[in-house]
This record gives C-alpha cells, structure tokens and sequence, in this order.
C-alpha cells in the first residue's frame, strides 16, 4: 500500500511539473530549411494530415517551448489543425523576439533565451589592416578617407552561433574562403546601397559583402537589399554618436573598454556598453596592441526605424568586456 501512495504522489508531481510548463511566446518568421514533420504535439508523432515544412517556405512563429527551445510552434496554413510543433533543427528564426508581455514604457523586450538574435561587428579599419597590409584595401589606405576616421561594418550576424549558410550550396561553401570570393554569386543592391556599402564596408574590395551574404545574410530571412541596409542604417547610429568621437579624439592613444562601453551608454542609454565586447589586435611589426573591434548584441526586430539603443538594451549583458585596453590605430602603417 505504501508503494502505491508514493508511486502515485510521484505521478501527481510529474504531471503538476508538466502542466506549470509555459510556452514562451514569440514573434517573427520560421524559415525551414529542409521537410520536416509538423506535429500536433512534441511528444508522440500525432500528425494529421501528414504534414511536413517545405523548404524555404516562411511560417509565423508562435511559441517556443521554453526559454532556449527545443521546438518551434508555427502556423501552417491549410492545416488542421494549423498550430504545429517542428524541431528547431528544421530551419532558423528571423527576427524573432519575446512577446509573452508587454515591455514597460521606454523599454524593449528582451529575446526568449535573454541571449543576442544577432550580433554587430564594427571594425576599427587601419587596426585590421596593420595585420592585413597585403590587402589591395589597406593598400589603398588615405588618410583622407572615410575609414581612417570612422567605424566600418564587419557584419551582422544572425545568432545562435553556427546558423550559418542557410540553403547555401555545397558549391558556394567550398569556395567562401578570401581567395575565392570573387567566385561567390554577386550581391545586388540599388545604386544608393552600393555606394554607401563600398564606403562603410572598405572590404568590399576584396568581395567580403560575398562572404558576408552567404555565410550570415542568407540566415536572416529577408534580401540582400534589406540585410545590407539595415546594417548600414545601425551603422550610421554608430558613427554618429559619441563612440566615435571617443576614437577620433584618442588616435594614436590608448583607450580601454571601460571608456568604450560608457561612451555607449552616454550614445545610447545607461547600460548599453554592457551589450559590448571589445576585441585587440597585435601589430606584427612593433608588438603594440590595437583595438580591432567591437561586436554589439542586439535582440528584437531590426528594421529601417529601429533604435540601436532599444536593439542593444533587448539583448542580454554580455560576460565579458574583451580586451581591457588598446590604442586606437591611426591610418597607415606603423
């Protein structure tokens, strides 16, 4: 009799364990990239009608199953029922965000793991080409160029790390390493975006947008034209704050990532430079080390109205600050 009441208290506790289970709810779009079954339920292979995802179709994202997923519930059109559960191995999120409650006034809603949706690569041009002086874009350095004074894109990174080449062809992959990207598709943006990519992203000389594209771009589920774009709408917030004018001020000086992160917060709110990691380069000729870059982590939808502060403050603080201090490089090569 003992057994049985112990068993059964057992039982209660898993089931009451079960149904304190809450979805996360979630916004955004699904992006399968292969056929997967889309069930009634996660356990179990209930799945009327036999329904699986097509590849590349997009789908409205509803739910995760808890904070970092295991499973997605989206909606299939013409389905029944239309709510189904797919495995996030299935495919990848664009622009999903947290929605369970509304975010108090001024603030934003942080992502549902609390972790970045992307992170934000900002370059420190003449660091990174004291170490890439072969280059034909540090070969071409001047110091009356644009990026001698300002920050320039690395890239926008669609997280969690390693959602990368989303339906990228074997052919594509093999050839996206420096000596092949003059080998990748072409990416086709309108006359203004080009212009303005080729003078905020200098490696475009040597075909990185390509990389870019097909490595990170083809995961963030919209166009080439909306990717680049949006990048370089946060990258004009960026130089036109006073995180530049810290840099500016300090060429040829040191400065340290204490320094770096409150010039965020003035630019962009109290605690934004704890969403900031700051990473050195060594100059292989003198020993000296440089600021290289910062890499940003930004939560919720970006778009051409979005605030980096709000995208900034969405994100959870990062660990660590990265390199403690390093000078900031002046143009040419010392």
């Amino acid at each position: 009799m003992r057994f049985w009441v112990l068993w059964a208290s057992a039982v209660a506790a898993l089931v009451g364990a079960g149904a304190a289970r809450a979805d996360v709810k979630m916004s955004g779009s699904f992006v399968a990239d292969s056929a997967c079954p889309a069930t009634q339920a996660i356990r179990g292979d209930k799945n009327p009608g036999n329904v699986s995802t097509q590849t590349g179709q997009s789908y409205q994202l509803l739910a995760g199953n808890k904070d970092e997923p295991t499973h997605y519930l989206i909606l299939v059109p013409g389905a029944d029922p239309e709510r189904r559960w797919v495995k996030i191995s299935c495919g990848h999120v664009a622009g999903a965000n947290a929605s369970a409650t509304p975010a108090p006034a001024g603030q934003s809603k942080q992502s549902a793991s609390g972790k970045p949706e992307y992170v934000f690569a900002l370059s420190w041009q003449p660091a990174f080409c004291e170490t890439k002086a072969t280059k034909p874009e540090c070969r071409a350095q001047n110091p009356n160029e644009f990026d001698a004074t300002h920050f320039t894109l690395h890239g926008l990174w669609p997280q969690p790390n390693g959602n990368f080449y989303c339906q990228v062809s074997a052919g594509d992959k093999a050839n996206d390493n420096p000596a092949h990207w003059g080998d990748l598709p072409p990416v086709n943006l309108d006359a203004n975006t080009r212009a303005e990519l080729d003078q905020v992203m200098p490696g475009t000389v040597s075909k990185l947008e390509r990389h870019e594209w097909i490595k990170h771009g083809t995961c963030y589920g919209k166009s080439q034209q909306e990717y680049f774009s949006d990048a370089l709408n946060l990258m004009r917030a960026v130089n036109a704050s006073s995180v530049r004018d810290l840099f500016t001020r300090n060429i040829g000086k040191q400065i340290t990532s204490d320094q770096i992160r409150s010039a965020f917060d003035d630019a962009f709110g109290k605690g934004a430079g704890e969403r900031v990691r700051v990473s050195c380069l060594v100059d292989p000729s003198s020993g000296r080390r440089m600021i290289g870059e910062l890499t940003l982590g930004l939560s919720g939808t970006i778009g051409p109205d979005s605030k980096l502060g709000d995208l900034l403050m969405a994100s959870a603080p990062t660990s660590k600050a990265g390199c403690p201090k390093g000078a900031v490089d002046p143009i040419g090569f010392q």
